[in-house]
This record gives structure tokens, C-alpha cells and sequence, in this order.
């Protein structure tokens, strides 16, 4: 089964050698219901890439930003990897005793409730943490993870995604690779108001930053 329109590759305007897939289509969040889906499989995997968009996104904090510890969500630990390599590379302030820093991914339990267990607090505690995950819609997991963060006593000190749809988030400024002028068309619905939905128009899929399931 194909998906009904084709793919569209978009490059970013930090690096034309960074790229996304999008489809247009009717999909279906957690959250909402969303006219595009956006796979970065490849930006999260292949290593070059992955590489290039944390050289990119490194950008944005140098000389500028203390920061200990990156919390990768959504599979971005290839990036996050990268990135710490490149933030040392470029003398970024660290507290950490030994100047080198953390990369951590948090678990969720079965209510979907953001945790980091005991082995992995120090490295949020009294921590500056820069949250890199690869995209955001409603802001709500971002919203969440911000609060999870709060409680373990870390401080945020910079907010990165690969895509954001919005360019503020609970008062934070996130920093993007790809932002929502690179898909004009792009629109997010509450399930109840979703346009394609009263149409009578079936969902292609269920999608999630981890990538899609046909239906």
C-alpha cells in the first residue's frame, strides 16, 4: 500500500545536505490530526546526516549557553551524540566536573508518564539540560517533558527540534532545522475539529515520531 500523494523532499535552510520526507495526507498524532507526515528516519539515522544537524543545531548555543547534560527524546540519540561531540569541539561551558557532556534518554511508565530512574538523576539534577527531540505540534509533549525536567531539578537551558510548528512553546524559544515556512500547507487539528474527519475522509495512518503505521 502507497500513501496517496507522493513524497516531498525539503531541505533545510542551515545545511542543504539535511533533509525530511513529508507526505501530504490526513494523519492521525496522539494528540491531533495533522495534514503532513514528516519522516526523518533518514536524518536520524544515517550517520553524515546526523552529524551535519548537530554541527547545525550546535550553532545556536556556542560561546552562548552552559549546558551539562542533552535529553534525547524521539530516537534523536544519534544527533544528541553528535552534538555533545560538537558542542565540546567548540568550547561550550560545562559545569560538569569533567568538562564532558551527559547524553541520557528518559523512560516513559505505563500511564506514559516521563521518568528518570535513580542511575540517571544526577545528570539531571541542578543540571543545565538542553532538550533535543525531532518534532513538535501541539507543544504538549514538550509542555510535559518540561515539567518532568522541573521535578528532578534540572534547568532548561535550550529546547531544540529537528521540526516545530510553533517557534515559542510554554515560554521557550524552540530552535528548529526545519521550520513550519518550509511547509506552508502544513495544519494541526483537535481530533474533534479535524476538517478531513467531517468530510468523511479515512485516516492513511497513525503517526508518531518514531514513524507510521498503514491503516
Amino acid at each position: 500500500m502507497k500513501f496517496k500523494h507522493p513524497v516531498m523532499k525539503i531541505h533545510s535552510h542551515y545545511n542543504n545536505s539535511i533533509t525530511i520526507n513529508v507526505i501530504p495526507g490526513h494523519f492521525a498524532t496522539n494528540h491531533s490530526h495533522i495534514t503532513h507526515y514528516i519522516d526523518m528516519t533518514t536524518l536520524k539515522t544515517r550517520q553524515s546526516m546526523a552529524r551535519a544537524a548537530a554541527k547545525s543545531i550546535a550553532g545556536e548555543y556556542v560561546a552562548t549557553t552552559v549546558i551539562d547534560t542533552i535529553v534525547c527524546m524521539d530516537g534523536t540519540e544519534v544527533i544528541g551524540s553528535y552534538l555533545a561531540e560538537e558542542l565540546n569541539n567548540c568550547g561550550i561551558m560545562s559545569m560538569n566536573q569533567h568538562k564532558a557532556i551527559y547524553v541520557v534518554t528518559p523512560e516513559f511508565n505505563s500511564t506514559g508518564q516521563m521518568i528518570f530512574r535513580d542511575n540517571l538523576q544526577p545528570m539531571i539534577k541542578g543540571k543545565h539540560i538542553l532538550f533535543l527531540l525531532a518534532s513538535a505540534t501541539t507543544g504538549r509533549t514538550i509542555e510535559r517533558s518540561l515539567e518532568c525536567i522541573s521535578y528532578y531539578g534540572g534547568i532548561v537551558a535550550g529546547i531544540s527540534a529537528m521540526f516545530s510548528a510553533n517557534e515559542v512553546i510554554a515560554g521557550q524559544t524552540i530552535h528548529t532545522l526545519f521550520k513550519i515556512s518550509d511547509i506552508p500547507e502544513y495544519m494541526t487539528y483537535p481530533h474533534n475539529q479535524c476538517p478531513f474527519c467531517q468530510a468523511g475522509q479515512k485516516i492513511e495512518a497513525i503517526v508518531n515520531s518514531y514513524g507510521y503505521s498503514r491503516l
